[in-house]
């Protein structure tokens, strides 16, 4: 990670300016006044009703990086879903030099269709950018195809091979590639705040984005995503569930790197400390399949499954939900919590739960032995395909 850092100027492209302008005055001036982008800056389309969201024929995502890959987990189909697994690089006639790399983060590319049209968004970075690279080429996957990439919070370890991945990818990116991002919020700087473990957390460079050409688009609201899925916005805290901080978030610019306080909310605007992450910027993502329900993706969910679930389900205006997957921010949880949790996805009655990262063994154990035939586990490089 860099310290480079984007110095402020008021510079708004002209399509980004465009997409303001309909996002209404309230958004330009929040925009505006934060003025740290020498690039392009845009608020995402904003979903309004159910009715803006696209229903999609398939979604196919692949584990790019995650924590855990098993060479011989076999591929299958379950009913319409299938699970197509990546085992060893091999070739017809040299040994394999490469494999799959694991690493504490996590990275997904997804693949979506509605009729002839497709659609492909790569959501987070894993930790590092060698994993991420090394793994982006032995899934076979094409950085120039990318109709967007989104981040779902600004953690370390789901942005840490951001930079790499847009320096190795310099001049292959469709111009202005859409950057789908919660908010400014993502942006602070952050330390750990886990017993033991003090120091830096990183912070996102805005040089490295600015370079890229990307075109910054910030989603509080729930929003349209490459014009096939939705992020969620902000997901509020409506159930039991409660947030754990294991960093702690700074307020501010430091130098030329941070978050800019005037684009925070105002209850923020005036911390001067480190505070314990409340995690407002946090996203999910969810695609609507057709006839079948809603796919959605937590890459962390450190608002809570629960609550990022029924958060995409009242922005869809459904109460179907065909999949949940990512990582469900449980392994820092009792036993006790972990259960209550099951129980509420339970009730929300998803045909499949594919938990990953940061779900945690002691759940993961839970939900294959009450729920086995909705579970699957989860590999990196695994291709998981839900058709309508």
């Amino acid at each position: 990670m860099t310290d480079r850092a984007l110095h402020h100027d008021d510079y708004l492209a002209s399509a980004g300016r465009r997409r303001l302008l309909r996002a209404g005055a309230g958004s330009l001036t929040a925009l505006a006044a934060g003025g740290l982008f020498g690039g392009r800056v845009a608020v995402a389309q904003a979903v309004d009703k159910p009715a803006d969201i696209a229903l999609v024929d398939r979604v196919a995502i692949r584990v790019v990086t995650d924590s855990y890959h098993h060479a011989f987990e076999p591929p299958r189909n379950l009913g319409s879903l299938q699970v197509q697994r990546l085992g060893f690089a091999v070739a017809p006639r040299t040994p394999p030099r490469r494999t799959l790399q694991n690493e504490w983060g996590l990275s997904l590319h997804v693949e979506s269709a509605r009729g002839d049209e497709t659609r492909q968004v790569l959501l987070d970075f894993g930790y590092t950018p060698e994993a991420l690279l090394n793994n982006l080429l032995l899934c076979g996957i094409d950085a120039s195809k990318l109709d967007a990439i989104a981040l779902s919070h600004g953690h370390f370890d789901h942005f840490g091979g951001m930079v790499g991945f847009l320096e190795a990818n310099r001049g292959k990116l469709k111009a202005g590639l859409p950057f789908y991002l919660g908010s400014e919020e993502c942006f602070c700087t952050r330390e750990l705040n886990v017993p033991g473990e003090a120091g830096s957390f990183g912070a996102l460079d805005r040089d490295a984005i600015r370079n890229a050409g990307l075109t910054v688009t910030f989603a509080e609201r729930p929003s349209v995503l490459a014009s096939h899925g939705f992020t969620t916005g902000t997901i509020p805290r409506a159930s039991f569930e409660r947030v754990l901080a294991p960093t702690r978030m700074t307020v501010g610019m430091q130098g030329a790197l941070g978050c800019a306080p005037e684009r925070l909310p105002e209850a923020k605007r005036a911390l001067t400390t480190a505070v314990p992450d409340d995690f407002e910027h946090e996203q999910a993502i969810a695609y609507h399949l057709r006839g079948r329900g809603l796919v959605v993706m937590t890459s962390c969910g450190h608002r809570g499954i629960v609550n990022s679930v029924r958060k995409a389900m009242q922005v869809a205006g459904t109460d179907k939900v065909h999949a949940i997957l990512g990582g469900f921010h449980l392994a820092p949880h009792a036993p006790e919590y972990q259960r209550q949790t099951l129980a509420e996805l339970k009730a929300i009655n998803p045909d499949f739960l594919i938990p990953m990262h940061c779900s945690g063994e002691a759940f993961i154990a839970m939900v294959q032995a009450e729920m086995p035939e909705r579970f699957v586990r989860s590999s990196t490089g695994t291709r998981f395909v839900f058709s309508a």
